[in-house]
């Protein structure tokens, strides 16, 4: 069928695009990772983060990056350039405090209960999470561990730039969406987990919570 040979070729290279190891990605270390997506991060106007797993990126201190970046290290085999990568972590993070960058943040509960970097460093990260909710640029909603998931279940972590793109962190890669109907999947996803949230004096109720259990 040639007449459909363009279209074709041009599906196959998007796939081929979509998904890149890690070890290609980080071959001199875990910087180069993070330097990659700086131009995307200063060009996004809207960011909407769901995260099933971690305090995501922007809203990380300095510590937690350390001990995730830390564990990536060791499960990649990856030269170690941690310290250099958590500071063009912290760098990246100027998106949310400068020009018209706006990010809707939405953390399963359980994000707040699992200790990274221990309890010391898990108090200071709630803490720093408390502040950065409070920001003008941030919208934070947390999803209570007991509400009812019967239609909205718990999904991938994953960042949301714009309209125009998805990037899910898996196990062995990196995975770019930018097929317009798989975003808008997304796009509903976010808005349905979003609806679960709580927000304001709701969400930093559990926060706290979550920072009184790390001393029981």
């Amino acid at each position: 069928m040639p007449e459909q040979a363009n279209e074709l070729v041009a599906s196959l290279q998007t796939i081929e695009g979509m998904f890149v190891e890690w070890r290609h990605m980080e071959r001199t270390g875990l910087r180069q990772a993070q330097e990659a997506v700086l131009p995307l991060w200063e060009r996004t106007r809207q960011f909407r983060i769901y995260s099933s797993k971690l305090i995501p990126g922007p809203l990380q201190i300095g510590p937690y990056i350390a001990a995730v970046l830390a564990a990536l290290m060791l499960r990649r085999g990856v030269p170690d350039d941690v310290a250099e990568a958590v500071q063009v972590r912290l760098d990246k993070q100027r998106v949310v405090q400068e020009g018209d960058h706006r990010f809707a943040v939405v953390l399963e509960e359980s994000v707040l209960r699992a200790s990274i970097g221990g309890s010391e460093v898990m108090a200071a990260q709630l803490g720093h999470l408390l502040t950065a909710s409070a920001l003008p640029s941030v919208s934070l909603g947390i999803i209570p561990l007991g509400v009812d998931r019967s239609h909205v279940w718990p999904t991938e972590s994953f960042f949301m730039f714009d309209d125009d793109q998805v990037t899910v962190e898996l196990v062995s890669g990196h995975l770019k969406i930018t097929q317009p109907h798989e975003v808008a999947m997304y796009g509903e996803v976010f808005t349905r987990m979003a609806e679960l949230a709580v927000y304001g004096k709701a969400a930093r109720n559990l926060i706290t919570s979550a920072v009184a259990a790390l001393d029981d």
